[in-house]
Parts: structure tokens; sequence; C-alpha cells
């Protein structure tokens, strides 16, 4: 005799409805990681744009000696005679030293006062593009013949004079010590390149 058995299937834990929580998770997590790939690569750039204006500005400053040089072999090449006694303003000289006013930066200066008066030498611009200008002042109050004494002295930084002393280190009389004075100009020398870069070098030369 035959048995018939009848399979019932089983019934398991019916599924839950997904809600969506991986599906937000997820996106979150990209958002957050678009936004910091975003602000590394501002970072990025931002970096590379100060390290290039700090390297044209070094650049500048360096391409400023062309000026100084021009300037000292101008000084070196003038200074005989009373050349130097008046001013030169077609060769970027002033027999006679000025100042920024009060609060007035070199900037200022440059492009109110010294630009105008045709004090400044300008170069050809180098390799890199950049062009170097330069100004020299005699630091005396005024001009004139630095050695007069009396009230018509230009009132150079250091009396002009040349003299010596009957003593040293040694005994007295031993050795006579000679000295001289000199007179200082002061070389200012600005430098625009690219990028906006401008720049200022001073330097003091004494003859």
């Amino acid at each position: 005799m035959l048995t018939m058995l009848t399979l019932v299937p089983a019934r398991g834990t019916p599924r839950r409805r997904q809600a969506g929580v991986v599906l937000m998770m997820a996106l979150i997590v990209l958002v957050a990681m678009t936004l910091a790939g975003i602000a590394l690569v501002r970072s990025v750039d931002t970096s590379n744009v100060i390290a290039g204006n700090l390297a044209f500005q070094q650049a500048a400053t360096h391409a400023g000696d062309a000026g100084t040089e021009a300037a000292v072999n101008w000084l070196q090449t003038n200074n005989s005679g009373t050349t130097l006694h008046a001013n030169i303003y077609g060769q970027g000289y002033a027999a006679s030293r000025s100042d920024p006013a009060g609060g007035q930066t070199w900037a200022a200066f440059w492009s109110t006062v010294l630009v105008p008066a045709g004090q400044v030498v300008t170069l050809a611009p180098d390799a890199a593009g950049n062009t170097v200008s330069y100004t020299i002042q005699r630091l005396c109050n005024a001009v004139g013949d630095p050695t007069t004494v009396g009230p018509s002295s230009p009132d150079c930084a250091v009396t002009q004079s040349t003299g010596s002393v009957s003593s040293s280190s040694k005994t007295a009389g031993t050795v006579a010590l000679l000295y001289s004075s000199q007179i200082y100009y002061r070389v200012t020398t600005r430098i625009a390149g690219p990028r906006n870069t401008v720049s200022y070098v001073q330097t003091i030369v004494a003859l």
C-alpha cells in the first residue's frame, strides 16, 4: 500500500523592506571626500602661487644688483673735480638728499617725486623681464662743494677733510696715522618684475 507524502514548503522569516540607510551613509561619505579633495587642490594651488611669488620677489631683488653696479660705475667715473657738486638729474644724480615725507612710502615717493623730477635712470629689461631703475643721492643737506665750511657748507654726512694724528698704539710720535674722510652716497634701486613684482634695494656708497 503506497502512502502519499505531501511536502509543505518551509516558511522562513520574511525579508524586511530596505530603508536606504546604507545609501544615505555612502552619499554623505562621498560628499565629505569630494569636499576634502577640493580643499586639498585649492591648498596646493595656493601654495604654488605663494612659492611662485616669493621666487619672483627674490629674483627681482637679485636683479637690483645691476642698478647698483651701474650707479657705482657712474659715480666712480665722475668722482673728480666739481662734477658731483651739483645736481645731474638726467643721470639720476642729486647732490642733496631727499626723503619720503612722514607716513609716505618709498613707492609713493618714487612715483610722485623722483620720477616727475627726472631723477630716475631706467635700464633695459633683463632676460627675466625685470626692469631696473635707480637714483643716486649725495648724503648732504644742500648742493655745493662738500669741503666748504661755515654757513654756506652743504652739511654733508661727514666733514670733508684730510689730516693726520701724531700718535698711535705705539709710542707717541712713532707712527703717524693718516685718515681722509669720504663722501657718502645713497643708491636706491627699484625693480619691477613679472606678476606685478616690485622690490626696492638701497645701498650706501663711500667715495
